[in-house]
């Protein structure tokens, strides 16, 4: 029974305690600058055709598809200059008909010896002719028709519609900005004062704070011209919020490094108020009174920066 009770006390007791020797750690030295929210791909919707924006389908932070129509442009003139054409071709295929009725009855009296082969050829000639006028007025109809369809401002790609300059009932030239979308995802850009240009590597990882939660990056593109003493980099972010593009986002950047001395969390702990750590010395284990700094995660492990009260060298006994 005594045996029993011992191995028991022994299972329940509480964990060993690990000593661990201090010594200095390499941390990254991090820079706080916004970055701002960007489309990659900024691309205005133009009318094609001069006219009035008789519909306009979109407004700012719509959501729209490669190809969607965005707003409607009419010229009053091309529904005429249709017309016209429908009239024009109508009178051809009268003519054509009349033509042809004229060709048959040629024929026909060539048959008979009452008219000549040159008579038959020459009516042969015009109805050729009437019928290249019809295939040419039908063709200058369908290039009047292809420009009343671009009437119709398309967007560009699909993404998220950021300004609609245009309004219902104005008149726009061909050219014009009927709105422009944003698409092809969207990242941060930084302006990163030029001091802190060669401490920057594209690839490094990159911390942001975006909608009040934290969120990993990484450095994608770092631009070789300086302008107003800011250098200028692209961040890349997995499910950026994208709700609006020119928001700015807490970026913690990193701009070198630093010595710093590193302790597990589960190495401090706080009595009234004061943060102690578990020294071994020459009487044994000891209570030492430190300051802490920042917190940050080492291989998994979350490590605590010791400001003051502990040297390189000494043996920490980390729970």
């Amino acid at each position: 029974m005594r045996l029993l009770l011992l191995v028991a006390l022994v299972a329940t007791g509480p964990a060993l305690a690990e000593p661990l020797i201090l010594d200095w750690s390499a941390v990254p030295e991090m820079k706080a600058v916004y970055g701002t929210v960007e489309a990659r791909d900024t691309i205005p919707a133009r009318a094609r055709i001069g006219g009035t924006v008789v519909e306009l389908l979109v407004s700012e932070g719509d959501r729209v598809e490669a190809g969607a129509t965005l707003a409607t442009v009419r010229d009053d003139k091309i529904a005429f200059q249709i017309a016209a054409f429908a009239s024009r071709i109508e009178a051809l295929r009268a003519q054509l008909a009349e033509a042809e009725s004229d060709y048959a009855r040629g024929q026909s009296l060539v048959q008979r010896g009452a008219a000549s082969q040159q008579r038959v050829e020459q009516l042969q000639t015009a109805v050729d002719v009437i019928r290249g006028q019809i295939a040419a007025a039908e063709a200058e109809r369908a290039v009047i028709e292809q420009q009343q369809a671009e009437g119709a401002a398309l967007a560009p790609v699909s993404g998220l519609v950021l300004s609609v300059p245009a309004v219902r009932g104005s008149v726009v030239m061909p050219g014009e900005v009927v709105a422009s979308v944003g698409g092809g995802g969207f990242f941060l850009r930084l302006a990163v004062p030029e001091r802190h240009a060669a401490d920057l590597a594209e690839g490094a990882e990159i911390q942001i704070r975006a909608g009040g939660q934290a969120a990993a990056g990484r450095l994608a593109k770092i631009y070789p011209l300086i302008q107003g003493g800011r250098v200028q980099a692209d961040v890349e972010v997995d499910r950026l919020p994208d709700a609006f593009v020119g928001a700015r986002v807490a970026v913690d950047l990193p701009v070198g490094e630093r010595r710093a001395l590193l302790v597990p969390a589960a190495a401090v702990t706080t009595r009234a108020g004061v943060d102690f750590v578990s020294v071994a010395g020459a009487a044994g284990e000891e209570r030492r009174a430190v300051l802490t700094g920042e917190s940050l995660a080492q291989d998994d492990i979350e490590m605590v920066e010791i400001l003051t009260g502990l040297a390189p060298g000494e043996t920490v006994i980390v729970p």
